[in-house]
Order: C-alpha cells, then structure tokens, then sequence
C-alpha cells in the first residue's frame, strides 16, 4: 500500500469531541498514513545519515483528558524511543502539516548541541533556506518564518534553546491543509525527502 495524500477528513480528526473518540479517530484516519510514511522516509533517512533510522508513531499515551491537537511521526537512530534525540517529524495540527527537524526539551545534550550550531552559526544560518520556518514549541502552531529573522536573531534562538531548561528548536517546512501537494502521495513524499536532505547537514552537526 503506498501513501496516497492527506485529506480534509484526515484534518477533522482534531473537530472530534472526547480523548478516546479522537484517539480512535487519529488510530483509523491517520496512523496508518503514518506508516506509510514512515516507511518510505526512514529508508532514505537512513541512507542520508549512514546509520539506521527507525518509525516511532505518537500513542498520546500519557493523556487521561485532553485529546491531543496534533500528531505525528518520529523518525530517528534509537529504536526504543525519539524523544531524547535529534529526529525528524512529520505531523498534522488541524489546520497544517509540518515537516520538522526537532529538538525538544527532553534532549539531554541541549547544551552541547547548541554549542555546535553557535561555533558555525553562519553556515547554520545559510543552509536554512528562507522558506523554511523555526519553532521554539513543539506544542503550539505558529513558527517563525526564516525569511524574517537575521542571524542575530536565529542566534538568539540558538542561544535561548541552550540557556532555557524547557526551551526547544524545530526547524522545516509548514504546508497549509488546503495545499494541492497534500492531494498526491507520491509528491509530498518527495516534498519530505527533499525538506529533510537539505536539514541533514545540521542533524550531524548536531551528533558531532
């Protein structure tokens, strides 16, 4: 079975009231297109990194009331779990798709990974195309368009992911849930490979 695009009733997953509704929702509509996904981009990853990369899809285990508001795939080197390392994300809140190399605040090496991109911050800053966009927050919506930040600017967001405790760095692409691309699997699965070959320089800096 190959993917075959995200649809306006894959995005109403997060219109459905109650955890387990959702959840049932999300396992049905969207898990499964994790793994089509997932299978797809984790060979390739796994070619780009020179080492294995594994699927890890969100179970939203530790939710009791809130049903989650977005959901995503993780892909990364350690089969037992993502969270604690630099990986790639594919993900729908209701109203967008993202595409994020993630750093989140579980990361035990924050500092070390920072130290990294701040000692080459202009060859960080310049592979980022301006197109691209920067979280601070895997948890909320809105980011940060590359076009409108200077270096001093990413620096400081650089400098903020090193210096606070909870603090995180996603960077990648953001497609709208009426983009025409979401309409052909084939298409934005090359979309992805694209998006996370060209972050693939920082995600090994970032292992350095």
């Amino acid at each position: 079975m190959t993917f075959s695009g995200f649809t306006p009733h894959d995005f109403n997953v997060f219109s459905i009231s109650g955890l387990d509704e959702r959840m049932e929702a999300i396992k049905e509509r969207i898990q499964p297109k994790f793994q089509e996904i997932g299978s797809f981009l984790s060979d390739d990853l796994a070619l780009m990194a020179g080492n294995e990369m594994h699927l890890h899809i969100a179970k939203h285990a530790r939710r009791t009331v809130n049903p989650p508001k977005d959901t995503w795939l993780a892909i990364c080197h350690d089969k037992r779990g993502y969270k604690k390392h630099p990986h790639f994300q594919v993900g729908l809140f209701d109203d967008h798709v993202f595409l994020w190399l993630a750093y989140i605040y579980e990361v035990p090496n924050k500092t070390h990974i920072a130290e990294q991109f701040l000692q080459q911050i202009d060859t960080v800053y310049q592979t980022i195309p301006k197109d691209y966009v920067l979280s601070l927050d895997h948890t909320q919506k809105n980011s940060i368009p590359m076009e409108g930040l200077n270096i001093s600017e990413f620096t400081q967001a650089v400098e903020r992911f090193r210096d606070v405790k909870k603090a995180e760095l996603l960077v990648g692409k953001h497609l709208s849930a009426t983009d025409p691309l979401l309409d052909d699997g084939a298409a934005f699965l090359q979309y992805a490979k694209q998006t996370f070959e060209t972050l693939m320089p920082l995600y090994k800096l970032s292992l350095a």
